[in-house]
């Protein structure tokens, strides 16, 4: 049971926390319309792309090394606790259907397991050694990037993930709210997306959980476009698993080639409808399963594939 002295230490280092901070120019912001708010909010959500662009270049250095780690065969961890961790498994979750990766190669963990994704789970933000075993649960290697996301920065669970991985030889990413974070230090690579004060005082699902976001979208899209996992600004290893992302597969082959309708039949029919093969048959003049020893064979980048398929003419 935590003691009055350890509260009291918690709050006394809460009141540190940017993130935490009292604004008493929102003290009446009850008492405004609500269009007011809205625009008052909507000033606040204004604030944090600048915010996050201060960090690009720190950014950019995880994503390089993530990338790396990721081309040999390892994977992408997120862990985080309530909104953080969210998050991650958000975003985790989306890389399958956007770009063709298998669900073990981009993992969310959040503290308190799936039942967390909808209600807190008591204390279990608190423990380094549960984040510990969860990591050792999914057998991590050197290989593998474990991103830590915290909005305090100083969430244990978040903590002990990376300080567990960096331990293992894994590559490690903090992402934090606040500066001087002992998240940003415990990583190779921190991240400090500084937001300021929330609209709501505490309230980090708001501009930093919408730092998160924008951050979590780089990591992942940034590293499966170094990956080749697009062509250009297109999805090309979208999975095609409903009628919307079929019609959308057509479209990309389109946009990508200008064949007519009936070239891009064919050749998603002779590739099984995968279109970075379909792209390949038209563009690079070559059969679906040359297309698929091809692609193999510049590790699934397109325009790589296709400098060879050009040599092989």
């Amino acid at each position: 049971m935590t003691s009055t002295a350890d509260h009291a230490a918690l709050r006394a280092e809460l009141d540190t926390l940017t993130t935490e901070a009292f604004r008493p120019e929102l003290a009446e912001i009850d008492q405004l319309s609500t269009l007011e708010i809205a625009r008052t909010m909507n000033g606040e959500d204004a604030t944090v792309p600048a915010a996050v662009a201060e960090q690009l270049p720190r950014i950019a250095a995880a994503i390089d090394g993530v990338a790396a780690r990721m081309a040999r065969g390892g994977r992408l961890i997120y862990a985080g606790a309530g909104t953080a961790g969210r998050l991650g498994i958000l975003d985790a979750s989306e890389c399958p259907p956007t770009f063709n990766t298998d669900p073990e190669q981009v993992i969310g963990l959040i503290a308190g397991g799936p039942p967390a994704m909808i209600t807190a789970v008591e204390g279990a933000e608190d423990s380094k050694d549960l984040a510990a075993a969860e990591l050792d649960a999914l057998g991590l290697t050197a290989d593998d990037t474990v991103v830590g996301i915290s909005a305090s920065g100083r969430t244990p669970y978040a903590i002990g993930a990376v300080e567990h991985a960096r331990a293992q030889g894994a590559l490690t990413v903090g992402l934090s709210c606040n500066a001087g974070s002992a998240l940003a230090a415990a990583a190779d690579h921190g991240i400090e997306v500084v937001v300021g004060p929330e609209l709501l005082t505490g309230s980090t699902r708001l501009k930093a959980g919408t730092a998160q976001k924008l951050v979590l979208n780089m990591l992942s899209t940034i590293t499966m476009i170094r990956l080749g996992k697009t062509y250009g600004n297109l999805m090309v290893d979208v999975r095609a698993s409903n009628d919307k992302l079929r019609a959308r597969s057509r479209r990309i082959v389109a946009l990508a080639t200008g064949a007519s309708d009936a070239e891009i039949e064919d050749a998603l029919a002779a590739t099984d409808g995968e279109v970075k093969n379909a792209i390949l048959t038209i563009l690079g003049s070559v059969d679906g399963p040359t297309a698929a020893r091809l692609l193999a064979e510049s590790g699934g980048h397109l325009r790589a594939a296709l400098r060879a398929a050009a040599q092989e003419s």
